[in-house]
């Protein structure tokens, strides 16, 4: 079984467009090619111009008979089409779906996506005794909205979260979905954004229960064409949703297991095998952009700590903190600017942490701090010495913040659940005590 070529994968039907074609051209392109995304060349370098950025762009009153040289996009890997799949792990970053794919003088071959990854993997071999189920941790919170909220609305909490998609729901039921798709369809064809976003939705939807093997989930978004999968529980409730990107992730790791035993094949690969398999191993744990753990680690982590805490009958305490006002930020300086500030603010908390501590980005502008060994005393105090300077830190731009911090302990028979309620229940109080306060929650 040998690697796949990208020339053998990539898409080469691809939708392009020029710097110096107009945005309403661009919007005109995706809608008619049914495209969430446009690719950009300019001098063999390629962008991508997403219908995020569209939708950004409407709300805020741009101009679409601009050229599209006026707007700032961000820039697409590319790699020569003689490449195999394993040295697409490296460039295969969780928030990018594209990469280039080039022939020899740099022109544009085609595409390759996570869809073109994830269906070379073969489900015959990989995740039998692994269920869908076993990775809800990572997505417990899930970008859902009732099926009677206002389209703008809806629209708008994906804008400000970067969400691709929102499942809609009726008495926790899903029932249909809105996807960056639909965003093109609603702008290009002028709709009223004022209506329910059941008008809008796409409906029925195809799920899958959390019981399913990976191998199965595997099989059915390859059938599908799906990016993403929603899960739902034996009464039918919405419980999570998984991206290709997770289970890339988890599928690679397995699938380099599996390869290995063909070393009469693969003897010239082990070494490069076992580096990315490191490497995507790191990927799958770590946030992207803060480079943090993720919550997906951190429950894996708190799991052991926890184990040592019981048998070394230790203190051990959890932190919790938020930017406040976070949504002005991105609103008022835009989204790189707020990026900047997620950057800053977790170097600024790694100052202060031991190499015992374990901090993670647990979501947005959401962090949590794991502190074995610390009472929740020396948590409270840390926690005010951290919203103390953070005050006082310019983020960029002369742009200062303000943190607030919920403070528990953790206790002898908790699961992560209650320690984060506990911790999070904290925090929501220290923001409707005027935020920049830190709260304790025993």
């Amino acid at each position: 079984m040998k690697f796949p070529l990208l020339r053998e994968l990539a898409t080469k039907d691809v939708i392009t467009v020029d710097f110096s074609d107009t945005l309403d051209t661009a919007l005109t392109l995706m809608h008619r090619n049914n495209q969430r995304n446009v690719i950009v060349e300019n001098d063999n370098n390629y962008y991508i111009l997403t219908s995020a950025s569209l939708l950004y762009l409407k709300l805020n009153k741009h101009d679409f008979s601009k050229k599209i040289d006026t707007i700032i996009l961000e820039k697409i890997p590319t790699i020569n089409k003689n490449e195999n799949i394993l040295d697409t792990l490296d460039l295969l970053e969780s928030d990018l779906e594209y990469i280039c794919v080039t022939n020899d003088n740099n022109s544009l071959y085609g595409i390759i996506t996570h869809t073109d990854i994830i269906s070379h993997i073969d489900p015959e071999t990989l995740m039998e005794n692994y269920r869908i189920g076993d990775l809800i941790n990572m997505n417990k919170y899930i970008q859902k909205s009732d099926f009677n909220t206002s389209t703008s609305e809806v629209l708008k909490y994906m804008l400000d979260g970067h969400y691709d998609c929102m499942v809609i729901t009726k008495n926790d039921e899903p029932i249909g979905i809105i996807t960056t798709k639909d965003i093109i369809t609603i702008m290009n064809s002028s709709l009223d954004i004022t209506a329910p976003i059941k008008t809008y939705m796409s409906s029925p939807i195809k799920t899958v229960n959390e019981k399913a093997s990976i191998k199965e989930v595997i099989a059915f978004i390859k059938e599908k064409h799906f990016k993403r999968v929603i899960i739902t529980n034996n009464d039918g409730k919405l419980i999570g949703l998984i991206l290709q990107k997770e289970l890339i992730s988890l599928s690679y790791s397995k699938w380099a297991i599996l390869m290995k035993e063909y070393s009469s094949e693969l003897s010239q690969l082990n070494d490069m095998l076992e580096k990315k398999t490191k490497k995507f191993e790191e990927k799958a744990s770590i946030d992207h952009l803060t480079k943090l753990y993720n919550r997906y680690k951190f429950t894996e982590l708190f799991i052991s700590e926890y184990n040592t805490m019981l048998q070394r009958d230790n203190n051990m305490s959890l932190m919790m903190l938020d930017i406040d006002k976070f949504k002005f930020v991105n609103d008022t300086y835009g989204h790189n600017v707020g990026d900047k500030v997620l950057v800053n603010l977790s170097k600024s908390l790694a100052k202060h942490l031991r190499n015992v501590d374990i901090i993670a980005r647990w979501g947005g502008e959401e962090f949590v701090v794991l502190l074995p060994t610390a009472d929740v005393k020396t948590t409270e105090m840390l926690a005010n010495r951290i919203r103390e300077e953070l005050e006082t830190i310019n983020m960029g731009d002369d742009l200062y913040i303000t943190s607030s911090f919920g403070v528990t302990g953790v206790k002898a028979g908790d699961k992560l659940e209650d320690t984060i309620k506990r911790a999070d229940d904290a925090l929501y109080k220290a923001k409707d005590s005027g935020r920049n306060c830190v709260i304790v929650n025993i």
